[in-house]
């Protein structure tokens, strides 16, 4: 039939020659791949926009004289590069000794913060103990205490051990973050039960098992521990505020920051920023050695 639309054959019904194809069936998977791509990587670029836009204006203001930031109009570019806005705050204020304030203060937090989480966190996965759960559910409850209502009690805890004034002071209330445990266990109970009766039947100890072969599968657990302490301590503002007693010396740069650059009435921007973005070098530095084992670690450990 030579006026059929339709032909026949071997390989079953098809359009015949010069017989138009609807565009939903002409469009190939590629084709939808594609455009499906293009969307992702548009979206993509806007969102890096958005989300580096406070940076450049951190790097824009920090390079910028005090006359161009109060220039009138929106200026994208410094009118005049100036690097007097990292040398000022050093030439007047001992910020050296804040970094080094704030460095001790997040090493050693962080060093008892993830001790004490692997420790717990173990304890609470693996080993079986009366009240293990209701324990656990207790220290869970204590995350929804907001830490402006612990202040108070801190701070008469802090004088009768006679810490107040100190980086102790600081130091001490910070560790052992309950966040942590709750991240290890969950990591933990991934963990092979059979790894650890293998290991005491070999005569190890509780102690043995946990150095020996449980600790060495815990370097994305590491990795996250370590970078979420050391980066909330390192930013940390309300509570050492309160216990370094305005002691100018044991500031640390967030509490330096707001106060001696920034002030009641005027406040030096270019300063503030200079200062914010040597602040967040360290947490750039110690992000990009631990990136490796960060996304594995949050995602072993159950978050979303």
């Amino acid at each position: 039939m030579t006026s059929s639309t339709w032909d026949t054959g071997a390989t079953g019904a098809r359009p015949a020659a010069g017989t138009a194809v609807s565009a939903p069936a002409a469009q190939s998977p590629r084709g939808r791949r594609s455009r499906t791509l293009w969307l992702r990587l548009t979206v993509a670029v806007i969102v890096t926009i958005v989300m580096a836009f406070p940076l450049y204006w951190m790097l824009l203001t920090a390079f910028s004289t005090r006359a161009d930031l109060y220039a009138p109009g929106l200026q994208l570019w410094p009118a005049h590069f100036t690097l007097q806005n990292f040398i000022r705050p050093f030439q007047e204020f001992p910020v050296w000794r804040w970094f080094g304030n704030s460095l001790v203060v997040a090493v050693v937090v962080t060093v008892i913060t993830v001790v004490c989480n692997l420790l717990a966190g173990y304890a609470f996965a693996k080993l079986r103990f009366r009240g293990r759960n209701a324990l656990f559910l207790v220290l869970l409850s204590t995350l929804m205490i907001p830490p402006q209502a612990i202040i108070v009690p801190q701070f008469f805890i802090s004088i009768g051990l006679h810490l107040y004034g100190g980086l102790w002071a600081v130091i001490l209330p910070e560790a052992a973050a309950i966040f942590g445990v709750f991240l290890a266990r969950q990591f933990f109970l991934a963990v092979p039960d059979e790894l650890i009766e293998a290991a005491q039947l070999d005569g190890a100890g509780r102690f043995r098992t946990f150095v020996s072969v449980v600790l060495p599968l815990c370097r994305p657990l590491l990795a996250v521990l370590v970078l979420l302490t050391f980066m909330g301590e390192w930013n940390a503002f309300g509570w050492p505020l309160v216990a370094l007693s305005g002691n100018q010396d044991l500031f640390t740069v967030p509490i330096g920051i707001v106060g001696t650059l920034q002030g009641q009435y005027t406040s030096d921007y270019g300063a503030i920023m200079a200062v914010n973005l040597l602040m967040i070098l360290p947490i750039v530095a110690l992000f990009l050695a631990f990136q490796r084992y960060f996304v594995e670690g949050l995602s072993r450990s159950g978050l979303r």
